[in-house]
Formats: C-alpha cells, sequence, structure tokens
C-alpha cells in the first residue's frame, strides 16, 4: 500500500511538472483549448464587443421622440393658376398668395412619465399641428405647454401611457473629453445614434439664442435632430441638441446642446407657472474692451458698461446713469456683459436688490427693485448664423 501511494505521488509530481513546462514554453496549448466551446460559444455571442456603447443606446432610445409639425405658410409664387406659366406672369401679382401647409421635423425627449417632452422652441415654432411618433411606433397629438425662446427649449404633453423618461445626468460632472451619444431623427430617416466627445462646454456668443452655455461635441447632428438627446456613456441626458455650425447645411463635426441642467430648470418653470420668468433692471450693457477700459482710466476690463438705461426702468429709478460701469449685482461680482445678463435673469421679480457702479472713479450703491423680464425680439432660425438642424 505504501508503495502505490509513492507511485501514485510521483506520478502526479510528473504530470504537475509537465504541465508546469508546457505553460512555461507553450503556453498556446492551454489557453487556446476548446474547452467547453459550446458553452463559451453562447456565452460570447451575448456579451457586448469591447468598446461597445450598445447599452447606453437602448437605454435611451426608447425616450427619445419622432416630432413632426404642420403650418401654413404663405406662398409667394403660387396663385389660382398654378399650373399656367403664362397667366401666372401677368396675373400672380394681382392675386393674394394662397396659403400651403409646411411639413417640418424635429426630435423630443420623454422627460415624465406623466407625458412631458423637452424639445427646441423653434422645432414647434409657428405649428398648427404637433405629431409625435415614439420608438414603439405609437403616434401622438401634443399640445404645447409653453415655450421659452430665449433659451430655444418647449415643453410638450402627450396623453400615452406607459411611456419611457429618460434618465437624468449631471451638468457639472460633465467634461470636455467624455464620450457623447447624440440620438434623433436626421433628415427624417428615422430614429439615429452617433457618437463623439464633449469638445468644449461653456459656448456662448454665437448668436442662437439670448441665454447660452453650450455644450460643443463633434457627434453628427443634422437636419432633424434638434430637440433630441445628448446622453453620456451610460444612457444618461445631459443636454438637449440644438445647432450645428456649418456652412453646408450638414454635419461638421461643431454641434451644440443645452446643457439638462437649464432645460430641467426651464422645462420645470414652464411645468408650473407656463412661462419661464426672468429678472430685468431695464438696462443695455456692453463689454469693456481694454480701450475703453483706458479711457475710463480702470486697472481692468471686468464690469458691464451701461451703454442705455431705459426711462422709468428699475435701473433709471435707481439713479444709474449711461457710462457707468455695473460691477456688481446682489453681491455678485460682474466680469461682462453676458455674466450681467445671466446674473439678472435669476433674480426674482418686485424683490428689493442693490447694484454698485463706477461712476467717475468712485464706488455708488444703487438700491432697486426688480422687476420681470419682457419678452423680447428672438432671431427666427433664418437670421441665425449658425444652422438650426
Amino acid at each position: 500500500m505504501k508503495k502505490l501511494w509513492l507511485v501514485f505521488a510521483q506520478s502526479v509530481t510528473v504530470c504537475l511538472g509537465i504541465i508546469f513546462i508546457i505553460s512555461l514554453f507553450r503556453n498556446d496549448l492551454i489557453t487556446h483549448a476548446p474547452v467547453f466551446s459550446s458553452l463559451n460559444s453562447t456565452a460570447t455571442s451575448k456579451a457586448a464587443p469591447p468598446y461597445s456603447f450598445r447599452m447606453a443606446a437602448k437605454k435611451a432610445m426608447p425616450s427619445v421622440v419622432n416630432i413632426f409639425t404642420t403650418k401654413e405658410v404663405s406662398n409667394p409664387h403660387s396663385s389660382i393658376f398654378p399650373n399656367n406659366p403664362e397667366l401666372k406672369k401677368f396675373f400672380n401679382d394681382n392675386f393674394p398668395a394662397t396659403p400651403e401647409k409646411q411639413l417640418s421635423l424635429g426630435s423630443g425627449v420623454i422627460v415624465l412619465a406623466q407625458g412631458y417632452i423637452l424639445t427646441n422652441d423653434h422645432v414647434i415654432d409657428g405649428a398648427q399641428e404637433i405629431q409625435v411618433v415614439l420608438t414603439d411606433g405609437r403616434v401622438a397629438k401634443a399640445n404645447v405647454v409653453g415655450t421659452d425662446p430665449e433659451t430655444d427649449l418647449a415643453v410638450l404633453k402627450i396623453n400615452l401611457n406607459n411611456l419611457s423618461p429618460i434618465t437624468y445626468g449631471s451638468s457639472e460632472n460633465v467634461s470636455v473629453g467624455d464620450i457623447a451619444i447624440a440620438i434623433g431623427n436626421p433628415f427624417g430617416v428615422g430614429e439615429t445614434v452617433t457618437m463623439g466627445i464633449v469638445s468644449a462646454l461653456g459656448r456662448n456668443r454665437l448668436g442662437l439664442n439670448t441665454f447660452e452655455n453650450f455644450i460643443q461635441t463633434d457627434a453628427a447632428i443634422n437636419p432633424g435632430n434638434s430637440g433630441g438627446a445628448l446622453v453620456d456613456s451610460n444612457g444618461n441626458l445631459i443636454g438637449i441638441n440644438t445647432a450645428i455650425y456649418s456652412k453646408s447645411g450638414g454635419s461638421q463635426g461643431i454641434g451644440f446642446s443645452i446643457p439638462v441642467s437649464t432645460a430641467k430648470n426651464v422645462m420645470q418653470a414652464i411645468i408650473e407657472h407656463g412661462e419661464v420668468i426672468r429678472g430685468w433692471i431695464g438696462v443695455e450693457a456692453q463689454d469693456l474692451t481694454p480701450e475703453l477700459a483706458d479711457s475710463f482710466h480702470l486697472p481692468s476690463t471686468q464690469g458691464a458698461l451701461l451703454a442705455g438705461i431705459l426711462t422709468n426702468g428699475p435701473a433709471d429709478k435707481a439713479g444709474a446713469k449711461p457710462g457707468d460701469i455695473l460691477i456688481e449685482v446682489d453681491g455678485h461680482v460682474i466680469n461682462d456683459s453676458r455674466d450681467m445678463l445671466n446674473q439678472v435673469a435669476t433674480l426674482t421679480p418686485k424683490t428689493k436688490i442693490t447694484i454698485k457702479v463706477l461712476r467717475n472713479g468712485r464706488t455708488i450703491t444703487l438700491n432697486l427693485t426688480v422687476d420681470k423680464r419682457p419678452k423680447g425680439h428672438i432671431k427666427n432660425p433664418e437670421e441665425q448664423d449658425s444652422p438650426l438642424p
């Protein structure tokens, strides 16, 4: 018995030694051995390939909808003789233009299970009828809850059950270089997913909206993508796709999205009040250039030059004058005119605040009552320097 045990132990030792030598010099014979091949093949077929974002797309796509709008436009080239060019030549100027139906498309994002949808204002602007098509094929008529042209956002509502609201991400956690996935309906071809990275943050002064704080991305955004979702690698919403910078009308790798933080605030205000209520003090401001700062004997360009004061407006009643340099609003130091606009907009109408201005080298504190920001002139998409898809 003792001899048998010795033989067994020696055999095991020899086998382990052979396996060690094979693993040392011919590792491929072990690692590529087709052990349990039937089980492995099944598992491999279900697993996502490396660097795939299929789970993010699968999570977010049911929340993105296609939006089709119809509106009547006056066509100056139409007449009561549409098929007779000779008669049109003589009579076209003598008869009123006939209205025609114009169809347009865009995208939207389901944000609440109650049927609320976020999209762009320019997608539904002037529409007489709005149809929403879900990824499961359902179609619903949408009603406009409210719009905010100054951020180019709108909220719609549909009456359907079993909706898939998107999961919010965090704008504060977005960084340049992060993966960005755009979902929408470009050119009406159907729901499409494109991928890129976050190229820049805080883009403004583009001439698109009054209030701008865009996420820039190179994920392909084309006409029809407006109002669609920009999501992160986990499928969470980080922005609403809005515009592209393009000379051809197609995507050239520079797209702009409204951060989800802005979109949520606007949506909440519209749902609660039917509009976004912002503060206003009745001034026209401009940035301080180095030349202007030098002419005012200022050490820097920090602040906003009050180029105009509305008569009987809050600032006028408080004693502000054209030529004052606004340096502080309600305790917030003002860097430039854009900073002033954003800061004033956050103020609640009818509240009393103080502002500080520089006048003839002296700092003056003024007390004023904030008013409600009136609706100003907003550019139409045709007037934009950057195309709105």
